[in-house]
């Protein structure tokens, strides 16, 4: 059974120059989400990223958008819709197709736009459900759930349904296996177009690693999937991860990070942290230098994706500039798609 990559993208630059330069074997293995993350400019924020939507993602894949951070307010006064009405909207202008997320604990005028957005452009939606913890989310029921798809006019086949279980840790991956088991057993029964699990296990930050040296940091979410297929037995289970990053919201940025590479290598990410002492970002030029001559990187190399050509390339000075924070999740974000759907295709395991 072909296990379909469902990674939960931030909709930054970096993230989309990642998408932009898939091979097309990894753009028939992923099914991604993109999430708007809040800014003070709202409007600004959607042309932003309909702007990315557009001269970053590859031709015909269907781009599913997340707007549940954003206030569900409309843009300007004036404006009729909140922001999936407006993102629809650009994006239908640009050609880009689309999928609308939706989540249980949505107000009746987002479930509109959803479903308005969803007839637009002739893709359906995503279902997002939250897996119940501390606080006081549920499973929807079958009442609930009946209402749900008929406020977005969709049939089940129509809907991805994404299970969310949120951060995971090595102390609370049984606890966790257990909710989600239980998350699933709960929700009615429908023939969903799909059925995915996302959680993620990256840190929150870069606060605390050593500096100059490779630090591994267990893809806990990978291991929670494994536990999760290997008691299930109901509809197979699509993969997803937050990619490179955590799970949630990130805290608005404040200066300029050291240079760093969150680089994936099978159940670990290798994380590269050096301080910055020569000037500009030239200490990310040591960094590559050291990735490349190091065990984790790939017999593969610089043909595994493109962010390992880039890293090859800072490696040897091929390259003026050393790049920046956009550039480093780009290229670390590339090569974590290439790891996942590779082994996904190759061993059935994220």
């Amino acid at each position: 059974m072909l296990v379909v990559y469902v990674p939960v993208l931030k909709g930054k630059a970096g993230e989309f120059y990642a998408l932009a330069h898939t091979s097309p074997a990894v753009r028939r293995l992923i099914r991604p989400v993109m999430e708007l993350v809040p800014d003070d400019q709202v409007r600004d924020l959607l042309e932003t990223f309909c702007d990315h939507a557009m001269n970053y993602v590859p031709d015909h894949m269907v781009l599913t958008v997340d707007c549940g951070a954003l206030s569900s307010a409309r843009v300007l006064e004036g404006d009729a819709g909140g922001p999936v009405a407006r993102v629809s909207e650009s994006l239908g202008l640009r050609g880009r197709p689309m999928s609308p997320v939706f989540r249980p604990s949505d107000r009746a005028d987002v479930l509109s736009e959803v479903a308005q957005a969803a007839a637009e452009h002739g893709h359906g939606a995503c279902l997002r459900v939250s897996v119940p913890g501390a606080d006081a989310e549920t499973v929807p029921d079958e009442g609930h759930l009946h209402a749900l798809l008929a406020s977005v006019r969709l049939e089940p086949e129509e809907v991805d349904l994404l299970l969310d279980a949120g951060p995971v840790t090595g102390p609370s991956r049984n606890t966790l296996t257990f909710r989600v088991l239980d998350a699933l057993k709960a929700l009615p029964g429908r023939p969903w177009r799909s059925v995915c699990l996302a959680s993620g296990a990256f840190p929150v930050n870069l606060t605390g690693f050593p500096r100059n040296r490779a630090t591994p940091v267990v893809r806990e979410d990978a291991r929670l999937w494994r536990d999760i297929t290997e008691r299930w037995s109901g509809a197979p289970l699509d993969y997803g991860d937050f990619g490179v990053t955590h799970p949630r919201m990130p805290p608005r940025s404040r200066g300029r990070p050291d240079p760093n590479m969150r680089y994936t290598t099978g159940s670990y990410w290798q994380v590269f942290v050096y301080p910055k002492v020569k000037s500009g970002n030239d200490d990310f030029f040591d960094l590559s230098a050291d990735l490349v001559s190091s065990p984790y990187w790939p017999a593969t190399g610089a043909g595994t994706s493109w962010g390992d050509e880039r890293l090859e390339d800072c490696a040897v000075r091929r390259r003026d500039k050393a790049g920046g924070a956009t550039q480093w999740r780009a290229w670390a974000t590339s090569h974590h798609l290439a790891v996942v759907t590779s082994r996904l295709a190759r061993d059935g395991v994220p």
